[in-house]
């Protein structure tokens, strides 16, 4: 009889290849757990993971310029059993509280150290959830309505798909390209930046792309 204990399989969602080989190396020295496959595009993730069949999904919120939030969303919808941890660069303040309502149980940032990351995959595979302190504390100010001290304030009044217009913005993307990205018309992207602009008390197209970039810059 084999007592070895069944290690935790966990599919790496990363285009960047150098990174993506990275986290493999430091999954794979694991004692619980092992890479069961990767993926770099977010068109070819619901076969790898049929494939691949994983307890955890380690999921780059943003690959190759597609939606985070959406693509969540769908594959929370679509294999509800995964868990997914994200990994990313983008301000937790702002991505993480969406990532968990999209469907995801834990959100890191690429820059925390090697044991964090770790930490955050054994809470997920169990069912738990993992954020920083910091966002553990953005998350409390908002359920008891403190006022929140983030910068990203105003950024967090805008929607999802707002949100991902902005940062399309801050890149330097234009509208018809933003909407061909989208899969939506030039007119709605006009719509979405009309409204950005209205939460962020914006009152030209060049404060809004100016905003949108120092916000890109610096997420």
């Amino acid at each position: 009889m084999n007592d070895t204990p069944q290690k935790a399989r966990v599919l790496i969602v990363e285009d960047h290849e150098i990174f993506r080989e990275g986290l493999a190396q430091l999954i794979n020295r694991q004692p619980d757990f092992m890479v069961c496959g990767e993926c770099d595009d977010p068109k070819g993730i619901a076969a790898a993971i049929e494939k691949a069949e994983p307890d955890v999904l380690l999921l780059d919120l943003m690959l190759h310029g597609a939606g985070g939030i959406d693509l969540i969303k769908q594959l929370h919808t679509l294999f509800p059993k995964v868990r997914i941890l994200v990994l990313s660069m983008h301000d937790e303040t702002v991505f993480a509280p969406r990532a968990l309502r999209a469907g995801a149980l834990g959100y890191v940032m690429k820059q925390e150290a090697s044991g964090q990351v770790l930490a955050a995959l054994r809470a997920v595979v169990v069912g738990e959830l993992h954020v920083s302190r910091k966002v553990g504390i953005t998350l409390m100010q908002r359920a008891i309505k403190m006022p929140e001290l983030s910068a990203a304030d105003g950024v967090a009044k805008l929607s999802d798909r707002e949100l991902h217009v902005f940062e399309l913005i801050g890149a330097g993307i234009p509208t018809r390209e933003i909407a061909t990205r989208l899969g939506i018309s030039i007119k709605t992207v006009e719509t979405h930046r009309e409204n950005i602009k209205h939460k962020l008390e914006l009152q030209s197209g060049t404060e809004l792309v100016t905003r949108a970039k120092e916000w890109v810059d610096g997420a």
